[in-house]
């Protein structure tokens, strides 16, 4: 058996796999994000062990409930949020709240940075961005020196989880990525771009492959959670776990994730990129294998935030009354900007809009007009990657957002292309992070252990749902540039 962990933004999530593609056990644990300002988003790393450990002991209870022990883990994965800047001191304290993958705040040092290494899109394959790693260390450095002047470690989020279990400083190429301080077609740390952040190497965690052991529980863990000393392996960013989940392993095998974020990922056989358009270039988390990626800041948690607006807690009626409803000619339009925007717009400033209200429009209509606008942002982001990844058949969707096949329909007519969903859809990250584990321990088993799940149903694009979403598809893109002018920091 293998125990993969997902350190979420909103939460902590572990499952046990055994050797026959059985999740045995699972268990969770809520995180919540800080936002002392506008545009910041933080997280204390002690939540994260605070809910790693509560996820992990739940799951191991439920397998011991089964009639199973812990004892028969194997090794472990890890997954988890990316780009966050988790920062030590010599002594491995923490110096300040983690800076999170959806925060703002570094919009001026991405230009600076860019500025300074003008080969940094070649090197990385992507745009400077405000949520990437690297300007977070340059606002850092800017906005807080002394703080700064005491760093002498910078973490991944799980991979400061990797710390707490192991005492070893490691990370794998998929999560390292996102940082854009690695040469991604190279697979290794970029001096020049870490030296533009006043940083080197040696700030750095070594670079793993995916499946590569980083070290073994420590004794105190291990004996806390009653497993064995087992290996730990590098694991993956989340959305190449969730990949790896999914089955997304070849060259052109494609997924959508509907969690917090929006994430289209396609698998490619070498380091293309596109980041004219925000798309990003990453390492897959298997060897020599890469992965485009297009990127929403917010998509199930636009739903949450409109129920929010409603009034409503049970999301589930909620979708059940859009649904009744349906989409109609007069219903609004909504930008699903909750936190500004990445592909194919990059522009952290971007605000959410309802837009054509009427004194007829109800609460449907609201949630109807947040649906769509989610599935519009995710048609651009494919629109973007097909520009250098053409051909794509379908894709797997996965994420808390799957599990509604209304949704789910709106989805394929709004990007023209087939949409299934699998066995164990809403697993997600952790399962590919157990997969990886799995690997590790039976090095060239990939064929085996990486297998799609079971697909449950599809979804074709209705010819009718689809040229809707053409017509509405326009407008969206033209009430984005009517208002853009009018987002400013």
């Amino acid at each position: 058996m293998f125990l993969g962990i997902d350190l979420g933004t909103s939460g902590v999530k572990a499952v046990v796999l055994d050797r026959g593609h059985r999740l045995v056990a699972s268990g969770s644990a809520p995180l919540a994000v800080d936002a002392p300002q506008p545009l910041w988003r933080e997280q204390q790393p002690a939540e994260w062990w605070r809910a790693c450990d509560a996820a992990v002991g739940a799951a191991l209870d439920q397998l011991r409930n089964c009639g199973r022990t812990a004892g028969g883990i194997e090794a472990v994965g890890l997954t988890g949020q990316m780009h966050g800047a988790t920062l030590l001191d010599a002594h491995d304290e923490v110096l300040r709240p983690a800076i999170l993958w959806n925060d703002g705040r570094a919009a001026a040092e991405c230009g600076e940075l860019e500025r300074a290494v003008p080969r940094s899109r070649q090197i990385t394959g992507n745009l400077m961005m405000p949520g990437f790693t690297a300007p977070k260390l340059l606002w850092v450095a800017r906005h807080e020196p002394r703080l700064f002047d005491r760093v002498r470690r910078v973490l991944l989020p799980k991979d400061w989880l990797r710390w707490r279990l192991t005492r070893d400083y490691a990370t794998d190429l998929s999560d390292a990525s996102g940082t854009l301080w690695v040469d991604v077609g190279r697979r290794e740390w970029s001096a020049e771009l870490l030296a533009a952040c006043g940083l080197s190497t040696g700030h750095m965690p070594r670079l793993h492959e995916g499946p590569e052991a980083t070290g073994v529980l420590s004794r105190e863990i291990a004996q806390h959670w009653g497993l064995r000393q087992v290996p730990v392996v590098a694991g993956a960013s989340d959305n190449a776990a969730g990949a790896l989940g999914a089955g997304v392993v070849k060259p052109g095998d494609a997924m959508l994730s509907l969690g917090t974020s929006g994430v289209v990922f396609v698998a490619t056989g070498s380091f293309v990129a596109n980041p004219q358009q925000a798309v990003h270039s990453f390492c897959h988390a298997l060897p020599q294998s890469w992965h485009l990626m297009s990127v929403m800041l917010s998509a199930a948690s636009c739903l949450e935030f409109t129920a929010g607006l409603l009034g409503e807690r049970d999301v589930g009626a909620l979708l059940a009354g859009a649904e009744q409803r349906g989409l109609r000619e007069d219903t609004p339009q909504f930008l699903p900007y909750l936190n500004g925007e990445r592909t194919p717009h990059n522009n952290p400033h971007a605000k959410a809009v309802f837009f054509g209200m009427h004194a007829g429009t109800q609460r449907e209509d609201l949630v109807n007009a947040t649906l769509e606008g989610v599935c519009l942002g995710m048609a651009q982001g494919i629109a973007a990657l097909q520009a250098v990844q053409p051909g794509l058949a379908r894709v797997s969707l996965i994420g808390g957002g799957s599990r509604n096949a209304y949704w789910a329909q709106m989805l394929a007519d709004a990007i023209g292309l087939p949409v299934v969903r699998h066995a164990d859809a809403e697993v997600g990250p952790s399962l590919g992070a157990a997969r990886l584990a799995w690997l590790g321990a039976a090095p060239g088993e990939e064929a085996r252990i990486f297998r799609a799940p079971e697909t449950t149903d599809a979804f074709e694009p209705r010819p009718a749902g689809r040229a809707r979403m053409q017509e509405r598809a326009a407008r969206f893109a033209g009430l984005y540039q009517a208002v853009a002018p009018f987002f400013t920091p």
